[in-house]
């Protein structure tokens, strides 16, 4: 009788297994066609600008083909240079979103579970977000010099808001249904905001911390284009001065590359931390 039972359940698990297989390779393939689909229009006017370069129908002067910016950019990092300005800019990015996104996320925290907190806070808080940046930015630079501690507090400034907002809205919009199941619960203060108002409001302030790198990634390159020795920014303004615009779009690419990157970072934890959530996926 046993081995009768073992010559079904042996075929029935190896069909199982088979099945699993060919589901994993059918998201594989996925994947990748997404991953092709959304490089189609990049490398087709990659393509196109090169031709349009080398036919001509381009001044070099004011746009070079990609290929002498592929150039410029091996020259860049065969002398060193490139690693050295790139180390020194995502330095500072780092610590300044570090301060301005910390700080944003723990005053959205404390604006969004304590009213006398919000009154207190959030209506200077909301002044200070409609200032424009660039306004600020020379304000900084007289205060601080021209030294790591302006470029800093410029990213921090510029970073600290989305995640602020984002975190108080976050804390807000969760349902007060789920409040009153937790004073049904009997849930402590610490319980309450641990197991329900933070994985509630987690989308919102993910959302606020993508939006928050991408913005301290522009007050990076608004910080070194202002004043700067060193780093990307400061690449960009040495090659404008010497009439190089393929090194300037070197400095264009890597912006967009490193931010692109950091964002994609981000979607890969938002989309962990997120598997609960049972969203429109298009």
């Amino acid at each position: 009788m046993s081995e009768r039972v073992e010559a079904w359940i042996a075929p029935a698990g190896k069909a199982r297994e088979k099945k699993r297989a060919r589901s994993a390779a059918v998201k594989i393939r996925a994947v990748l066609a997404d991953i092709a689909t959304g490089w189609l229009v990049p490398v087709a006017a990659i393509a196109v600008w090169q031709l349009a370069g080398s036919l001509g129908w381009i001044s070099s002067e004011f746009l070079p083909t990609p290929a002498a910016i592929a150039t410029a950019f091996a020259d860049l990092a065969a002398n060193g240079g490139l690693l050295h300005h790139m180390g020194d800019s995502v330095r500072r990015a780092a610590i300044g979103f570090a301060f301005g996104g910390g700080l944003g996320l723990a005053l959205g925290l404390l604006t969004g579970l304590f009213r006398r907190a919000e009154y207190l806070l959030d209506p200077s808080a909301q002044v200070l977000r409609l200032v424009p940046h660039l306004a600020i930015a020379p304000l900084i630079i007289l205060w601080f010099g021209f030294g790591e501690i302006s470029k800093v507090v410029i990213i921090a400034a510029v970073s600290f808001f989305p995640l602020y907002v984002n975190t108080f809205l976050g804390i807000r919009q969760v349902d007060n249904k789920l409040f009153e199941v937790s004073r049904t619960l009997s849930f402590s203060r610490f319980k309450r905001i641990t197991r329900l108002i933070f994985p509630a409001a987690s989308p919102q302030i993910l959302l606020g911390l993508r939006t928050s790198l991408a913005v301290s990634w522009i007050g990076l390159v608004v910080a070194e284009l202002i004043g700067s020795t060193s780093g990307i920014g400061f690449l960009i303004n040495e090659a404008k001065q010497n009439g190089q615009p393929a090194v300037i779009f070197v400095g264009i690419l890597i912006f967009a590359v490193v931010g692109k990157l950091l964002d994609s970072a981000v979607k890969a934890i938002e989309r962990r931390a997120l598997i609960w959530q049972d969203g429109y996926k298009g």
